[in-house]
């Protein structure tokens, strides 16, 4: 059943600073209506005018930030436990590996509904202040359902990599016009892992629409290769570091015009997003600025989104993220933000998500349809059928056995 509260609704958000860009924030009251910005006013300039029937949400104490886009992710895999025996040489070698090792592991979680495991996946996502995420695999129906927990890009085409992606001309060909095709490249330290990007050249399948993931066993031919074709490139730090012992060199593969920040699965990642972030400032040399781009407009850009998601601007859509305002810039943010720091998520006008002491300040009318969750001993309001999904995936994995990119989920015991 539909909660009562629409994306068509008028909604205006006062009293926290709004982030429009790493560095720059300034304090103002956002108008949304139709799910997207029709006002950003500066306090102290003028007063929104309050339209009859409008919804006012008070963030005073936040910081507002544009909604997270994850690059890269597969939805399906929420569930999963990290899997492998590291070190190995190319992801053939991993996949091949994890079959052998971990057969009852991978058909266990497989038994959990497709439908439960991608619900999961988008709600790992909105954990984490993603409201946009490049879902590596088929477009299933039910990642387009209105009440799905959050965006989740369609309009591109893709193939797998150039050992399990079949015929990669013939799904090109298959790629919508003027969208992006997205595949696993150089995800390895070998020959074999460098020589995937001549052998796309070869075949075709390197220009301008082309998007790299990973790009790991790149060397300076082939990122020059790169460079000179247009393509794009996108990072997965800790996945390459959990599988090959070794980090993207970003002295390197920065040089390529556009690149942007995935978080990969948690059969092979650290976490989720913001995990993903704080780990490649600290460990890749991406500044905060960087890293901030990364996850918002450079990956926008990447994915052809044409929305305006990765900005706050008038007339880009209601997508937004709400942290404790400590006094910092978003960039700075970055360094240490976590999951349990994402307090408030709307997309598209809609709260997706809320704190304990946000649902507090929702009015009633946005509370409905909000479930509580429980992860690693932190209540979220959500957007999202909770207890129905909690008991899905126990009935296969057991009670209390539900991990979320390896975190403890639950039911919360309200007072």
């Amino acid at each position: 059943m539909r909660d009562s509260w629409h994306e068509s609704d008028e909604v205006s958000l006062h009293g926290a600073r709004c982030a429009i860009g790493p560095q720059e924030t300034f304090r103002a009251s956002i108008h949304i209506a139709g799910g997207h910005l029709t006002q950003v006013v500066r306090d102290g300039t003028m007063s929104l005018p309050l339209v009859s029937g409008e919804t006012e949400i008070d963030l005073s104490g936040f910081l507002l930030l544009p909604g997270l886009v994850n690059a890269h992710d597969h939805l399906q895999f929420a569930l999963y436990p990290r899997l492998g025996n590291p070190l190995y040489q190319n992801y053939i070698e991993w996949g091949e590996d994890i079959h052998v090792r971990f057969p009852e592991v991978i058909a266990k979680h497989k038994s959990v509904p497709k439908d439960v495991r991608l619900w999961w996946g988008g709600i790992r996502n909105l954990l984490c202040g993603v409201t946009t995420a490049c879902h590596h695999d088929k477009f299933w129906s039910e990642l387009q359902k209105r009440e799905f927990p959050i965006k989740v890009v369609r309009h591109f085409g893709w193939g797998h990599s150039l050992a399990l992606g079949g015929d990669l001309r013939a799904a090109r060909c298959a790629t919508p016009e003027g969208s992006v095709f997205i595949l696993h490249a150089c995800e390895g330290v070998d020959d074999q892992a460098r020589d995937e990007v001549f052998e796309l050249y070869r075949l075709g399948l390197l220009d301008a629409h082309t998007v790299l993931v990973h790009g790991l066993a790149m060397d300076h031919e082939g990122v020059a290769l790169v460079q000179e074709r247009g393509a794009s490139l996108i990072v997965c730090p800790s996945s390459n570091m959990f599988l090959f012992g070794k980090l993207p060199d970003m002295n390197l593969l920065g040089k390529i015009e556009s690149v942007a920040l995935g978080n990969d699965s948690p059969l092979t990642a650290a976490g989720d997003l913001l995990d993903e972030v704080r780990f490649a400032i600290r460990s890749c040399s991406i500044t905060p600025e960087s890293a901030y781009r990364m996850v918002t407009e450079a990956a926008a850009t990447i994915l052809r989104l044409k929305d305006g998601e990765g900005k706050i601007r008038i007339l880009g859509p209601g997508d937004l993220v709400a942290i404790r305002d400590t006094g910092h810039n978003a960039a700075s943010r970055l360094q240490t933000l976590s999951m349990i720091e994402i307090e408030f998520v709307m997309i598209a006008g809609r709260v997706q998500l809320a704190s304990e002491e946000v649902w507090k300040r929702l009015p009633s009318q946005v509370k409905e349809g909000l479930e509580p969750l429980l992860v690693e001993g932190v209540v979220r309001w959500l957007r999202a059928p909770v207890k129905e999904l909690l008991r899905r995936a126990e009935e296969v994995l057991g009670a209390g056995e539900v991990r979320l990119g390896g975190r403890t989920v639950c039911s919360p015991v309200l007072q």
